[in-house]
């Protein structure tokens, strides 16, 4: 049988289908991966991984007759591509079948930061609204301007759940797509003319803390920052500072620079919706991304090919 090094978790259903056509090495079962690669890597042909875990350059190089790399999610920023293109190694992702989840998430968080569900929540339990009245007014989620940052399936997914509410889209990528909504070519700018931005533009170094400080101050302190995307895409020391200051008013957040640290100061903020990287975690689309993270292994086996290579890997 192929052998295989899974590197992170998969579910039993996943691990059945796996152990079915493959000899199956997890690296969370060994003291020292490394020192294992460094003596079994040459058998190893196929690696399972995640968004999160990736693979470390040093594991690719000591897997000399790797030929596919899965990646159980949509970002694989923490996998070197071009690296392992180099290599003759494909690498593939589960995009599609989680555009819905997180677009769900990013609306999630817009609602839960006008409609301040949080402190509403708190009000309530901790017994104010029968001691106290009804509390503070909240802001209307409709007929908003909402800037999306990285406008590709996700962010299409995102403006789809807008619209019902009236709402403007406008977006800012590396180049101007063939949709109705107005294109931005500096976030900036963007920033200045819309009531939230959304971030769901992938990770790497091109997008790397590329909401800095100018942008949350364009932003401002009536505007709203939702990050479903990479906690590298959001300069998190300058957002701190801005909601701290009120030079921005609110942030939804469900990803993190140096996950699963979340600073202190962040997490005392009354201004700000935290969640644990949840964006596509529901059981169902979990499922979906697991089927295809191991669709893509099965066909590779079987006659070289992939469903679903991520797009530096598309013409191997």
């Amino acid at each position: 049988m192929a052998e295989l090094f899974l590197i992170g978790g998969a579910t039993d259903v996943m691990l059945e289908r796996l152990n079915a056509a493959f000899t199956v090495h997890k690296a969370k079962d060994m003291d020292d991966p490394q020192a294992w690669l460094a003596e079994h890597g040459e058998k190893i042909t196929h690696v399972a991984t995640n968004g999160h875990d990736g693979v470390k350059p040093e594991y690719m190089a000591a897997m000399p007759n790797l030929k596919a790399i899965s990646c159980y999610g949509v970002g694989y920023d923490a996998i070197d591509v071009q690296a392992a293109k180099a290599k003759g190694v494909v690498v593939t992702h589960t995009p599609n079948v989680l555009n819905a989840e997180v677009a769900t998430t990013a609306v999630l968080l817009m609602l839960a930061c006008y409609r301040e569900l949080l402190r509403d929540d708190a009000y309530v339990r901790s017994g104010r609204w029968e001691a106290e009245g009804n509390s503070a007014l909240t802001r209307s989620a409709d007929n908003q301007t909402v800037g999306i940052l990285g406008l590709g399936r996700i962010g299409q997914a995102i403006a789809d759940k807008l619209a019902p509410w009236g709402t403007t889209i406008v977006y800012h990528s590396r180049s101007p797509k063939d949709v109705d909504y107005t294109y931005y070519g500096d976030l900036t700018e963007m920033a200045k003319d819309v009531d939230t931005l959304i971030c769901i533009t992938p990770g790497g170094p091109s997008t790397n803390k590329i909401v800095n400080a100018e942008v949350m101050n364009a932003l401002g302190p009536q505007g709203t920052l939702i990050n479903v995307s990479r906690g590298s895409v959001v300069d998190e020391a300058a957002m701190i500072a801005a909601l701290q200051e009120g030079r921005l008013g609110w942030a939804g957040l469900d990803v993190f620079e140096a996950e699963p640290h979340v600073p202190e100061a962040l997490r005392k903020l009354d201004n700000v919706v935290l969640l644990p990287h949840v964006g596509s975690a529901t059981h169902e689309t979990r499922a979906a991304m697991g089927a295809l993270t191991v669709d893509n292994l099965l066909q590779h086996l079987k006659d070289g090919t992939v469903i679903s290579a991520v797009p530096e890997c598309a013409d191997m």
